[in-house]
């Protein structure tokens, strides 16, 4: 796949904990990112964050949180991800979705991967 050099960054944050039909919604999105052929997906589990409630969330051990702040990044063209924001959207109840410009300096596959798992092929 090629990208252009202008491309888009749609960041989720949500909650580790929000789920969607059973599972964790972080692993929903990126799912249907894949499955909506969205040029690339990435979570990130953050340490520490509050959100638009205040309350703080924390890895520390003294106060750990089983709700840690979850980054879902998606990176493609301007139309293909507001189509699949749109798609998506219903399913966040709580968190902040951002929508960037960004410069394409590289994006570049290493080794062919089988389109049904994360293993790359031998």
């Amino acid at each position: 796949m090629e990208l252009p050099q202008e491309g888009y960054l749609l960041r989720i944050i949500i909650g580790e904990s929000d789920r969607h039909k059973g599972g964790p919604l972080y692993e929903w999105i990126v799912r249907k990112a894949r499955e909506a052929g969205v040029a690339g997906a990435t979570v990130v589990r953050g340490m520490m964050g509050y959100g638009a409630n205040s309350r703080i969330k924390t890895a520390s051990i003294l106060r750990l949180s089983e709700d840690l702040p979850v980054i879902i990044e998606l990176v493609d063209t301007r139309e293909i991800l507001e189509d699949f924001l749109e798609l998506i959207e219903p399913t966040i109840r709580e968190g902040l979705v951002t929508f960037e410009k960004m410069h394409i300096r590289m994006y570049r596959a290493g080794r062919l991967v089988r389109e049904s798992a994360t293993e790359p092929v031998k």
